[in-house]
């Protein structure tokens, strides 16, 4: 697949998303300054960046919903993997639990990305607020 950089036009199997204008400072200062509190989201809970990347990544790039959870998945997964380093290095974590959960999480995520590639953006969205509203809740409670 050749690379069309001058069209700024970038193509994902399901997703097109067409570079509208540069970024100004504005937005790439505010766009750095959220992937530090996703970065330190993720970092001290262990997770939950994801929650806080997607409706950035709507909001300041303008990108699909869809797209959205995509980026936010390929940004967090190297970041949770420098987080799960760092608490295995300092004995946080356990063998059993890490290979029980660790096996849900691997069958859970390939679902959900095989989910997110067929389910209408709309209902992405819904899922995606039901989830945090009931982790909200859950923290509450």
């Amino acid at each position: 697949m050749k690379n069309k950089s001058l069209t700024k036009k970038s193509h994902m199997q399901g997703f097109s998303y067409e570079h509208k204008k540069p970024l100004s400072v504005k937005q790439k200062l505010w766009l750095l300054l959220s992937g530090s509190a996703i970065g330190l989201l993720n970092g001290f809970f262990g997770g939950g960046g994801g929650m806080v990347c997607v409706p950035i990544l709507e909001k300041v790039l303008k990108l699909p919903n869809k797209q959205s959870h995509a980026t936010a998945i390929s940004v967090i997964f190297p970041l949770s993997l420098i987080s799960a380093f760092i608490y295995v290095f300092n004995g946080y974590i356990k063998n059993f639990p890490l290979l029980i959960v660790g096996s849900g999480v691997l069958l859970g995520g390939i679902l959900g990305s095989f989910c997110l590639k067929w389910l209408p953006p709309k209902a992405v969205r819904i899922i995606f607020a039901l989830i945090m509203l009931a982790g909200g809740i859950r923290m509450i409670i």
